[in-house]
């Protein structure tokens, strides 16, 4: 077994070309302006256009010509990190969903607020006032050669430089000139953090490289790159007066110039009242509110209640966007609620009470067009849920079961809140005359199966068959299970 997975990784790696020189690699030989250019971007909307799940609609969508005033409420209706996903690569432009909203419905007056600071990246550097050592202003620097196989042990790596700088700031002071030529370097910083006022605060970096956080002794944040304008930020809870142990350790691993900001802003997690007001005035609200991959992943520092490392204790939209929404639905506005994410959501409040809900998960690069296009009716939602939406994690059995029985839609024996496979459309579709082999099939042979499906309402769109057998009950079959599917395009009539 060993030896086959190994054969399969190391033939993958060697067409890969990588045991070859770089000259033999056409890899590696791509020209730069075939990437991130017009023809794979324009292959971007239309996947982003069909990947696009409307899980509710009470007529409010598309939007009607008599919308002059749409306010758009939400922490990540501004945010493009979020349409990424993760294992990313960076197109030269991401378009945010306000800025899709924008540009479809420029004829209408949009206001924008992100009515929440849950997952808000704003925050202003740390003042040098509020960092001593010491007693004394400053922070203590450290630098180091890096050494990957010491990144726990700080202690073991090659002491270059120590001294005294006034705020966690790489590439603000000059280096000492014991790290000339030296790179990649680390660089660890050491401070007692007081703040001004009591309180929940965000605390965090902007920066493009590694760097990890502790506040006395317990983690804070983490992060191994991205963008260097957007704050990685964590919850802490800080008294005025009172210092707190703060320690950064720092790194650039590409070996370019340092360069980081420590960063903080006051947490408060309650709508914003103003956000409430601008809903009181508008023809229709649109709520951007959802998980990014920022707080599901694989193996990341995060602080916030439902998640764990990366990994998700609950399924429920996280509460500071519950009750967002729901101070929204307040208003009596028609409210449009469009998720983000990547993995299932238990919305079950939305459900009940909001207009409509269109799930956008974590669509590219053009995402913010193929959701303003869907919420206008240019794009006729077709996508399908490719996992089941539970009503919660009480319908699942524990974690630590391993076996099939009550999970995914293969062996589910409840009632979800949105079943595999559920996805609405802006029209309607019939389906008759399924025909089947009347004969006994034989089970090494492929079953044919046709049906007829018809567009049966006013405007064109996709419909996707979809081809589910059943199963008798013998121990470990499914229940269920999908066998074939089918998109397909379809005018009125």
């Amino acid at each position: 077994a060993i030896d086959t997975a190994l054969i399969r990784l190391f033939t993958a790696r060697m067409k890969l070309g990588l045991f070859d020189p770089q000259s033999m690699v056409p890899y590696a030989n791509i020209d730069e302006k075939e990437l991130n250019y017009a023809p794979p971007r324009a292959l971007a909307r239309p996947l982003a256009d069909e990947a696009m799940v409307l899980l509710k609609n009470d007529g409010t969508l598309p939007l009607k010509p008599s919308v002059k005033k749409i306010a758009v409420i939400g922490p990540l209706a501004d945010e493009t990190r979020v349409l990424l996903g993760n294992y990313n690569g960076q197109p030269t432009h991401t378009v945010s969903i306000l800025e899709g909203i924008k540009k479809e419905f420029s004829g209408a007056q949009i206001e924008y607020m992100a009515g929440t600071q849950f997952l808000s990246h704003q925050a202003d550097p740390v003042p040098n006032s509020a960092l001593t050592t010491g007693g004394k202003p400053g922070v203590k620097v450290t630098y180091t050669k890096l050494d990957m196989t010491n990144l726990n042990h700080p202690e073991q790596m090659k002491k270059l430089a120590e001294r005294v700088e006034p705020n966690i700031h790489p590439g603000a002071e000059p280096l000492p000139s014991e790290t000339e030529g030296v790179k990649p370097l680390a660089i660890r910083y050491e401070a007692m953090l007081t703040a001004p006022a009591t309180g929940d605060y965000n605390l965090g970096m902007k920066s493009s490289g590694f760097f990890r956080m502790q506040l006395n002794g317990k983690s804070v944040t983490s992060s191994y790159g991205g963008d260097p304008n957007e704050a990685k930020l964590g919850r802490v809870h800080l008294e005025a007066g009172q210092s707190a142990d703060l320690v950064v350790e720092y790194a650039d691993i590409s070996g370019g110039k340092p360069s980081a900001q420590l960063v903080w802003s006051k947490s408060d997690l309650a709508p914003d009242p103003k956000a409430i007001e601008a809903a009181k005035k508008a023809d229709v609200v649109i709520a951007v509110v959802g998980i990014t991959s920022q707080l599901e992943g694989e193996e990341m520092q995060v602080s916030e209640p439902g998640f764990l490392g990366g990994d998700r204790t609950s399924i429920d939209l996280p509460e500071p966007e519950e009750n967002l929404i729901e101070a929204l639905a307040g208003t009596h506005k028609p409210l449009v609620v469009v998720l983000t994410n990547g993995s299932a959501l238990a919305v079950n409040w939305a459900n009940e009470h909001a207009n409509a809900i269109l799930d956008a998960w974590y669509p590219g690069e053009e995402g913010g067009t193929a959701v303003a296009d869907t919420l206008s009716g240019k794009n006729n939602p077709a996508g399908r849920l490719p996992v089941t939406f539970y009503t919660g994690t009480g319908q699942l059995p524990n974690f630590e079961d391993y076996s099939m029985n009550n999970r995914t839609y293969r062996y589910f024996h409840g009632k979800p809140l949105y079943p595999f496979g559920y996805g609405l459309s802006y029209t309607t579709f019939a389906y008759k005359d399924l025909t089947l082999p009347t004969a006994a099939v034989d089970p090494t042979k492929d079953l044919s199966a046709e049906v007829t499906v018809t567009n049966t309402g006013k405007v064109a769109g996709d419909e996707v068959a979809q081809l589910y057998l059943s199963f008798p009950p013998v121990a470990g079959a499914p229940i269920r299970a999908l066998r074939a599917f089918k998109r397909v395009h379809l005018d009125p009539g």
